[in-house]
């Protein structure tokens, strides 16, 4: 009966690695609430004498936890926290009761590219590093264990495992009894990044617990697992008694029957679906795309699931009523038209409530905070926003942008395609090709870019008069799945077309040229832009390239790369000879330029994602190969940081820093 306790982690200057902190709403909604730290990572730093890096907590679920005074609150979470920002973590059992960790009988596991998740309070569902054969190739789990209370998670059995050249496996429990639906457990084998195979089975909540628990006798055991007759490259998800398929191709379910389009989310009756196959059952069409829509994500709350559809890199949301018996969708309220601006629903308890967090910043709006209420949209007539309750908090602006404008515009690839962009710049920008500008893309894995507010952007670029630029170039996600498959292995230059695209864009609109004009990207955009050096050095006066992939004849063994074979290609058959060669920068260096635009490189010592020997090969060849020429290359590798290249904020200043002040630097100094 106490108030809603809310739980955030925030990092500032005196608290660099960041607290796990909790206050009680009527606080927050204060000027100033009153915080209590549960955990201050800081703190544990210094005590283990390890470089703790936060990523993220998952808690106990109240509807399967016996201490949780009838779901009213969480009691135990799972940790996740890395040495230095590695992507392996130890994950350590927290109970919320006595704010400590977890010492008798706790679900900890030592550093490993570990997945967790609770099937009840005493069980845990856990893939790791258990030695020889449990792992994949691409170094993430191979088995699933079902771990109990009390026992050694190296005795737990093995209920699950996949193949050595699969990605990795996992399991975990959909619970859809708020929902009107049942629990289900869910494993998958995901063959390749975008390929899984999926088996799920109905239990009893009495299953979800340890096998000598008392209120499991009497209950007959679960049935069988049964493989969920969807497409290899299809997702599936529960919301109620509804199986949600999510399409990345064109699917016919029935022969002879309706075919539901790439980038379509459909449903039909969960229950049905596992006891007819696709054959014998119905179904709706909860999202269909156009050629400038795609669905980002759906939130699902108490009585509604909120749709966020990505409309020509614009923004707009969709209200779902869910049937009182969970089998059926019914549209409530819809935008019209969608904003330029990055926005999030989260629900504060989809369990029990309509209410959701509302999030929203632009290229020149900082984060702002919103309590929103799903409800309002039938019960006050639907106008935009009208969900929202009350604005809750707003980060400050960091820099003075009442002089910034933002707009869209669109260049032309070398294949006709339409690229968009968006350009943030001073309203009274000369257009005399003389204004420092940086363009950023990534183009990779169906990750979408977007506006969203990125503080030191503004403060190293904007504020000194730079115009900055995104490019919204194929690989990515912003049109779906057809405008990530467009740029996949040999159709990888086409993502290099665009952005080059929009380079001579900017370039034609004379608001820089190619010696005011920078490049920056990270990760598979550390790769465009290696590409953007080797192919189009002419087009850029500084390149900022960070933890990147380079070497793509060998990236498949080094860490995690051999999961990226479905993006890139299989560097060890004709993939290499037909195309991979040709987008390989650390094979594509010409010793006959005498001149490559100055470039920055950095990465992490610990990035156990991206290897950082493709940054160190790439400069040491280029150091070599450039002697007496004017090849202007620069390194710096951070000791922490993990594929962020940043363990804390004081880290994250300094890389940040040293990159815009490159870049800067570099384009005015000419």
């Amino acid at each position: 009966d106490r108030e809603e306790i809310m739980v955030n982690f925030w990092k500032d200057s005196k608290n660099p690695k960041g607290i796990w902190r909790k206050t009680t709403m009527s606080s927050y909604r204060t000027e100033n609430p009153e915080w209590t730290t549960i955990l201050d990572i800081d703190e544990l730093a210094e005590k283990d004498g390890i470089s703790w890096v936060w990523k993220g907590a998952s808690a106990l679920p109240r509807a399967r936890d016996a201490l949780s005074n009838n779901g009213k609150r969480v009691t135990r979470a799972l940790l996740n926290l890395s040495r230095g920002g590695s992507d392996a973590a130890h994950y350590k059992e927290f109970d919320f009761l006595t704010g400590e960790f977890v010492t008798e009988n706790a679900f900890n596991l030592p550093e490993a590219k570990s997945r967790v998740s609770w099937k009840s309070r005493d069980v845990v569902i856990v893939g790791s590093d258990f030695g020889p054969d449990s792992l994949t190739d691409s170094g993430y789990p191979r088995q699933i264990r079902e771990w109990v209370r009390g026992t050694n998670v190296e005795d737990a059995p093995v209920v699950f495992e996949g193949e050595k050249k699969d990605v990795s496996v996992g399991a975990y429990i959909s619970d859809e009894r708020h929902h009107g639906g049942g629990i289900y457990e869910v494993r998958y084998r995901s063959t390749t990044f975008y390929t899984s195979k999926k088996w799920m089975r109905k239990v009893k909540y009495e299953h979800l617990l340890a096998p000598d628990d008392p209120q499991r006798k009497g209950v007959e055991e679960a049935g069988e697992f049964i493989e969920l007759a969807i497409q290899d490259d299809a997702d599936g998800s529960i919301i109620g008694n509804m199986l949600l398929i999510s399409l990345r191709s064109d699917w016919e379910p029935i022969p002879g029957g309706k075919t539901y389009k790439q980038g379509s989310t459909i449903y039909t009756d969960v229950g049905a679906f596992l006891e007819k196959g696709q054959e014998g059952c119905d179904y709706e069409v909860l999202f269909e795309p156009t050629e400038r829509t795609a669905c980002e994500y759906w939130s699902t709350l108490k009585d509604y699931v909120v749709l966020s559809i990505m409309d020509n890199v614009k923004t707009r949301y969709e209200f779902y009523r869910i049937a009182e018996d969970g089998t059926s969708l019914k549209l409530v309220a819809a935008d019209e038209e969608p904003l330029i601006r990055a926005s999030d629903v989260r629900p504060v308890d989809s369990t029990y409530s309509n209410k959701f967090w509302f999030v929203t910043s632009g290229y020149t709006q900082p984060s702002t905070l919103y309590i929103a209420d799903a409800a309002k949209v039938e019960n006050e007539g639907y106008v935009p926003d009208v969900y929202i309750e009350e604005e809750l908090k707003s980060l400050p602006s960091q820099y003075d942008a009442s002089d910034l404008e933002t707009i869209q515009m669109v260049a032309i690839s070398d294949d006709g395609t339409e690229v968009p962009y968006f350009i943030v710049k001073k309203k009274d920008t000369v257009l005399d090709g003389n204004t420092p500008t940086l363009l950023y893309g990534y183009g990779g894995f169906e990750i979408s870019l977007g506006p969203k507010y990125i503080a030191t952007v503004g403060l190293s670029w904007l504020e000194r008069g730079g115009a900055y630029v995104e490019a919204n170039i194929r690989g990515g996600g912003e049109f779906g799945p057809s405008w990530h498959q467009a740029a996949l292995k040999a159709n990888r230059n086409k993502s290099y077309e665009d952005f080059s695209s929009v380079a001579k864009h900017l370039i034609a609109q004379n608001i820089c040229k190619a010696s005011t004009l920078a490049a920056r990207g990270g990760s598979n955009g550390g790769l465009l832009m290696g590409n953007m050096y080797t192919m189009y050095p002419d087009l850029f006066g500084a390149i900022h390239c960070a933890v990147p992939l380079l070497d793509m004849k060998r990236y498949h063994t080094l860490l995690a790369g051999a999961s990226w074979m479905a993006e890139f290609g299989d560097p060890d058959t004709d993939d290499w000879d037909e195309f991979l060669n040709k987008y390989s920068p650390y094979h594509n260096i010409d010793g006959d330029r005498e001149n490559y635009p100055p470039m920055i490189v950095t990465t992490s010592t610990r990035d156990d994602r991206v290897h950082p020997a493709h940054a160190r090969k790439m400069v040491k060849k280029l150091w070599d190969m450039g002697e007496g020429k004017n090849w202007p290359i620069y390194y710096y590798e951070n000791i922490e940081g993990g594929h962020g290249g940043a363990a804390d904020a004081k880290q994250s200043a300094f890389m940040t820093a040293l990159a815009y002040d490159f870049m800067w630097d570099t384009l005015t100094s000419k």
